[in-house]
């Protein structure tokens, strides 16, 4: 990687790292790069003979094999047509069925029950816990093209130290949602908009173990989701508003970087990025320059997000709860409430149920 970064690969193109990213060489003012990995590059968009030239450089060095257009790439599957490019990892789902004798399984129609109550201590200890850490593993890798299940993984991550048996039962709960839909996927349409924008939640004291809260976000590019996350927050907090002001500083961490790595690939993203959040308090402490005694004890975040604020990088936005997509993240929601935010993420499918 080094090597690529440092050699010039002929005249009229010079190779360095992203700013964003420096595992990721990019070709400097030209609009083309190089996604790494061990076994597969993937050449993204530039002129034709600036490809060629890459691609013969990159032979050199690694002996490529040319495969022509993208259709499949480290498990994820590539459909093209004149509407876009669908992602899934359709393939990649029905080998986790077979490998679990689930291929014949009743569908779920949602991929964690409500009112869990998953818990350290709850029921036995699992009497194969590698078989629960590998398929936990899995549905981590899984969560590429399907945001629909990062609630429920961001829960099950949480027992891969000790897993019981209502942990297991559970990530079966996550297969027989699969079984319903396992050609889910991201569809990046042909005449989408590149702007950004966020919406950010959180679940204040939602663990019953450590009363910590969860924050989630989804980030769009115009129709298109491009990052999510369902994280537990490092400490625990005193009210709604902190938790969410929290959220609002990680997805703003977030934002900044995605900023970045568009304006490597000469994408520009001049406008403040509408950040949505459904917590009044929150966004008025934003926007409020005045530090108050329930503030104090979260400064540093409270500067992070109004210095992104007057910069322009942001904007917050206040939305109702009930239009609030993030909130898919932080909590298992019940058939009717999970459909009606899964049909407004973005994703689809180009294929019947299995």
């Amino acid at each position: 990687m080094e090597s690529i970064a440092t050699e010039p690969i002929s005249p009229d193109i010079e190779v360095g790292c992203s700013e964003s990213d420096e595992s990721t060489p990019i070709v400097e003012n030209q609009q083309a790069a190089t996604l790494p990995s061990k076994r597969q590059r993937q050449v993204s968009r530039t002129d034709s003979d600036r490809i060629c030239k890459l691609k013969n450089y990159l032979d050199t060095k690694f002996h490529i094999k040319n495969l022509g257009k993208l259709k499949y790439f480290l498990g994820i599957e590539v459909a093209r047509s004149p509407a876009g490019i669908f992602l899934s990892q359709r393939k990649y789902v029905l080998d986790i069925l077979a490998e679990c004798g689930l291929t014949g399984c009743k569908p779920a129609s949602f991929p964690m029950e409500q009112q869990h109550k998953l818990s350290n201590e709850s029921g036995e200890i699992c009497k194969n816990p590698e078989e629960y850490r590998r398929l936990v593993g899995r549905l981590l890798y899984l969560n590429i093209t399907r945001p629909d299940i990062s609630y429920a993984v961001h829960i099950l991550s949480q027992f891969m130290h000790d897993p019981r048996q209502p942990h297991l039962d559970a990530a079966y709960r996550v297969l027989h949602y699969l079984k319903g839909s396992p050609g889910q996927g991201i569809l990046l349409p042909s005449n989408n908009t590149l702007y950004l924008q966020a919406f950010c939640d959180a679940d204040w004291a939602g663990c019953p173990m450590t009363r910590k809260s969860t924050t989630g976000y989804i980030i769009f590019l115009g129709s298109s989701p491009v990052s999510w996350r369902a994280k537990k927050q490092t400490v625990v907090s005193r009210s709604s508003a902190e938790v969410e002001y929290r959220a609002m500083a990680t997805t703003t961490s977030e934002i900044i970087w995605l900023k970045q790595l568009l304006q490597d690939l000469e994408v520009s993203c001049t406008t403040p990025v509408s950040l949505f959040c459904d917590n009044r308090a929150a966004i008025h402490i934003a926007a409020n320059p005045v530090f108050h005694e329930r503030t104090k004890h979260m400064e540093i975040d409270c500067h992070f997000i109004r210095q992104h604020i007057q910069s322009q990088t942001i904007a917050t936005k206040s939305i109702s709860s009930q239009d609030q997509l993030a909130d898919i993240f932080t909590k298992a929601l019940g058939h009717d409430r999970f459909h009606q935010l899964l049909g407004k993420l973005g994703i689809s499918t180009l294929h019947a149920p299995t």
